[in-house]
């Protein structure tokens, strides 16, 4: 069992940066692949990206790649989610989710074993 909780979403204007936290309880955080998802109304939870239990390993999805950064220290048991140049269209929910230690690359949310409770991200135009 693994505890996630993200932090740091807010109401920011277009062009700004937010950086996202999620922070791990439980179980040893390093053994598991990580990945943030985003979710709006009326839509089904998608992929944003994704990195490997080690780090060496990302995947993003082709609307956020080149704006958005992924990145964990296991030391500290957090993984952040870095978005630069924030658009009106990246308005949602995020979430941290957890799977095993290669699930980097996986972009369905059934692929991923624990979940936090998600952090809003407003973006204004």
């Amino acid at each position: 069992q693994v505890q996630l909780v993200e932090s740091g979403g807010g109401l920011v204007q277009a062009g700004d940066s937010l950086r996202l936290s999620c922070a791990a309880s439980g179980r040893t955080f390093s053994s598991f692949g990580m990945g943030w998802f985003r979710q709006v109304p009326g839509k089904e939870r998608a992929f944003v990206a994704g990195i490997s239990w080690t780090g060496g390993n990302t995947r993003y999805a082709d609307s956020v790649r080149g704006r958005f950064i992924i990145s964990r220290d296991n030391a500290k048991n957090t993984v952040w989610l870095q978005i630069n140049s924030l658009k009106p269209e990246d308005t949602a929910v995020y979430y941290c989710a957890a799977g095993p230690p290669d699930s980097y690359y996986q972009t369905a949310p059934g692929k991923y074993n624990y979940w936090g409770q998600g952090t809003q991200v407003t973006v204004s135009s």
